[in-house]
């Protein structure tokens, strides 16, 4: 049980036996088909082991900050947010070729050693991985129908499921779309929100709100709090991607720029770059293999020209938003108190 004083260790330790527990009886059923699965079953077991349980801890105090009680059985229904994110981020490992994750090879990576025969091993090894974040989409919608939560109440959620693969889907669609495209800050800003900060903070709080019965009022106010803090949330990553340290974040500090992506970042810079400084920066986006040298006059064009400064300002910004809406909403103190530190912890981050 989860005291009233906020442990998120504590938390992150349930949610991680949950999913260690329904994950690994999933991959053991599939590896039962056919040996020939066991690759892709212990990759599905990979990609869920690691995680900072953040969307876990926000759909649960959504449900707490309405009055209910600590429930394993709510704990089960939260967890089911981590296998959505598991599955967003093999997907978005796969369009993005994204070499690593929490510092060991992406899924279409490490399953290239369980594929036989010539040129085609890249693409069947990125067709599997395809399929393993289909199965944990799969699987966290049978993981919040089996939480054990009262029928009734899973029911009223079955809308919200809806919205947040539609939108998850709809900000992966405008990233790629708007990818290699002229930088654009709002255009950027609203992939962030629909790529990440709805499903990382304001969906599953809002899951979590309506599986207790949480009134209009407090739902609109979960998304005052939420949306800006997930935009926050991805806001920080986007600087830790270029600007963070590897060892530290588990990811290439190229890949950004050598997809090219939409970031704010990028459109920041772009702003208030003349045009010799465009000039070398189209030279250096979408390089395959960015070097040492490249990304180096990346990060210092992008710093004389304080573009990381004005992304910093737009998390304070937005965690100033978010804390405001909170502070706005009549919790009960355990629910305030955990949804500050979430907030910290979401956005004062060095992976």
């Amino acid at each position: 049980m989860v005291p009233e004083r906020w442990d998120a260790a504590a938390f992150k330790a349930r949610v991680d036996e949950v999913l260690r527990e329904f994950v690994s009886a999933e991959a053991d059923q599939l590896a039962a088909i056919d040996p020939e699965l066991g690759s892709v079953a212990g990759q599905l077991e990979s990609v869920v082991a690691e995680g900072k349980r953040l969307r876990a801890a926000f759909c649960y105090w959504g449900w707490r900050a309405v009055g209910q009680p600590d429930s394993d059985a709510m704990v089960r229904a939260a967890a089911s947010m981590e296998l959505v994110h598991a599955a967003a981020v093999v997907h978005d490992d796969l369009i993005d070729d994204s070499p690593l994750r929490h510092g060991r090879p992406t899924v279409h990576l490490a399953l290239r050693s369980a594929v036989r025969g010539g040129g085609h091993v890249g693409h069947a090894a990125r067709s599997l991985a395809m399929l393993v974040g289909d199965l944990l989409m799969s699987l966290a919608g049978q993981l919040f129908a089996t939480s054990g939560l009262p029928a009734a109440y899973l029911s009223r959620a079955r809308p919200l499921w809806g919205a947040l693969a539609r939108e998850l889907i709809a900000g992966e669609c405008l990233e790629i779309l708007h990818t290699a495209g002229a930088p654009d800050t709002t255009a950027s800003l609203k992939v962030v929100r629909y790529k990440t900060a709805k499903y990382t903070v304001e969906q599953p709080l809002l899951i979590g709100g309506v599986l207790a019965g949480a009134g209009e009022s407090l739902r609109a106010g979960y998304s005052a709090y939420g949306l800006p803090l997930g935009e926050a949330f991805q806001l920080r990553d986007d600087l830790l991607g270029l600007f963070g340290d590897p060892q530290a974040t588990g990811k290439e500090s190229s890949d950004d720029l050598r997809g090219h992506r939409p970031t704010a970042l990028l459109a920041e810079t772009w702003n208030r770059a003349d045009g010799a400084e465009r000039k070398r920066l189209r030279a250096i986006l979408g390089r395959p293999d960015p070097d040492g040298r490249l990304l180096h006059e990346a990060r210092e064009l992008m710093r004389r020209l304080k573009a990381p400064d004005r992304v910093e300002t737009m998390i304070s910004q937005r965690i100033d938003e978010a804390l405001s809406a909170l502070d706005d909403l009549p919790l009960p103190q355990p629910a305030a108190t955990a949804l500050h530190a979430l907030a910290h912890s979401a956005t004062h981050r060095q992976y």
